[in-house]
């Protein structure tokens, strides 16, 4: 999976360069993302403004890195999302688990 990772102060911004995301490639995500965790990063943030399409599977790594990072007091923060990515979250009620914000500055804000 392509991503991009960007350090704004200690906030570690993981920036999805893919259009889907799905079970193809949500573990190889998931390990990415937790190499961060694992390397001590505790303020995560993921954009995705390049994402059209998610799927369960990923909904599940997204999940798995947020159980990892709550008994560590870490935060992730979720930015960017299609009006039918945000519905899914919705649906899925995830939308009640992670902090969800239209964009960058906002995201930012939630450290």
């Amino acid at each position: 999976m392509k991503i991009r990772k960007q350090q704004i102060d200690e906030i570690m911004a993981i920036i999805i360069e893919e259009k889907e995301a799905n079970l193809s490639k949500s573990e190889h995500f998931k390990e990415l993302v937790l190499q961060e965790v694992n390397a001590g990063r505790r303020k995560l943030i993921i954009s995705f403004v390049n994402v059209d399409y998610i799927d369960s599977s990923f909904l599940g790594a997204l999940v798995a890195i947020l159980k990892s990072l709550l008994p560590l007091n870490g935060k992730l923060v979720l930015f960017g999302m299609n009006g039918d990515i945000l519905n899914l979250f919705q649906l899925t009620r995830l939308d009640k688990i992670f902090t969800l914000k239209n964009g960058l500055e906002d995201a930012l804000k939630e450290f």
